[in-house]
């Protein structure tokens, strides 16, 4: 396969970001917790003698390399974290904390960007600019990228980039696309107060359930008749409670579920119906009904311009570029494009499971690829930003 050969990388180049990567697979740690993963980067950095940056991060670390002065700043992210997944891969290297597994990949963006710092690390004083690189904690509970927002990593930044490994696609294919990639991920809780009651005389009170089974259909007409067939959005509900026995009518039941859209117009659509269409079907049934919103990413929107650079980066990599089916899977890499413009790519891992599998794997053929592909891609963002 010659797009595995192009990089001109050496193969034990290849085997140090394999070691680095096993070893982030072994030692998981969720989000909010990644002391020793940070630590690890760290170390990793400072052997490479790239500089760590002084932002107010307590999981999470950020590292520079500079060459021209006064040129243009861009950052590539990684994200670091794991999930509370029992690992059922059989691995050598499988996680070794019982309930934590890096079932997403996050392992792998880790080692890849670790890659791509350490390949500019060694053309420094070619770059036409700072490459600043982001290795954030706590993208699973959507929040890590907004503490680094608030740390004042993005200060100075003109252009952001991040992948999310992709095991539908083979390894040396990389997906690109402008516009949305990635749904916004609200999440919802929805309360319903009724009286309970006897079984045996339902009459004597009012059901929850059944208001409950009522509003579980109703959401569903707010996509196939109020949005668009142009456009796309997902209601589920995922989880109902109520009830402790057999006998007893319950005085409430409760809902959780997603909302997955890709407009914030549309977002701003579903979620106002939502609560309408709740409330109404509450009122209808006589029980009273309360929704909590709990609010996600919004959706990953990439920019045309800089979609471009990322395309012609990847014919230098010897990558063949496809244009991805967006994914209805949240990302909080969309913090960032709300500030900067940018572009998440799909990088492909072979892989035989899908993400937030137990048995996930992928294709570590796929690590020197991506690691060369970013450095490239950085060279190529900073001399555009540099013609502008």
């Amino acid at each position: 396969m010659s797009h595995l050969s192009s990089t001109g990388l050496s193969p034990e180049f290849g085997q140090k970001l394999i070691a680095i990567r096993r070893q982030l697979h072994q030692y998981p740690e969720l989000s909010y917790e990644e002391f020793e993963t940070t630590a690890s980067i760290r170390t990793w950095l400072q052997e490479a003698d790239i500089r760590i940056a002084n932002y107010p991060l307590k999981t999470g670390l950020v590292a520079e390399i500079g060459g021209k002065q006064g040129g243009p700043i861009i950052a590539i992210r990684a994200d670091i974290d794991a999930l509370p997944i029992q690992e059922e891969t059989g691995f050598a290297y499988a996680s070794v904390i019982p309930g934590k597994m890096h079932a997403c990949g996050h392992d792998f963006h880790t080692a890849a960007i670790l890659g791509a710092a350490f390949l500019l690390k060694q053309q420094e004083n070619e770059l036409d600019g700072t490459v600043r690189f982001i290795f954030q904690p706590a993208e699973e509970k959507a929040g890590g990228a907004e503490k680094v927002i608030s740390s004042g990593a993005l200060e100075g930044v003109r252009a952001i980039f991040g992948m999310h490994n992709k095991p539908d696609l083979p390894v040396g294919t990389i997906g690109i696309k402008s516009g949305p990639l990635m749904a916004a991920a609200d999440g919802f809780v929805v309360e319903i107060e009724g009286v309970g009651t006897h079984a045996a005389v339902p009459e004597a009170g009012i059901d929850p359930i059944v208001t409950g089974a009522h509003i579980v259909t109703a959401l569903q007409s707010i996509v196939s008749r109020n949005i668009s067939s142009l456009h796309s959005a997902v209601i589920s509900v995922t989880k109902m409670h109520s009830g402790t026995a057999w006998n007893v009518i319950p005085d409430k039941a409760i809902l959780d579920g997603t909302v997955r859209t890709f407009d914030e117009n549309v977002r701003s659509v579903v979620l106002n119906r939502f609560d309408q269409v709740v409330q109404g079907v509450a009122a209808a049934y006589g029980t009273k009904a309360s929704v909590r919103w709990i609010k996600g990413p919004p959706s990953v929107l990439n920019d045309a311009e800089l979609a471009e650079v990322a395309v012609q980066a990847a014919g230098h990599a010897g990558l063949q570029v496809i244009t991805p089916t967006p994914s209805s899977a949240g990302e909080d890499f969309a913090f960032y494009l709300k500030k900067i413009p940018g572009v998440f790519v799909f990088m492909g891992t072979s892989g035989t499971q899908e993400w937030h599998h137990p048995a996930f794997d992928l294709d570590e053929r796929a690590l020197p690829i991506s690691a060369n592909y970013f450095a490239i891609l950085a060279k190529h963002a900073l001399k555009q930003l540099n013609s502008y």
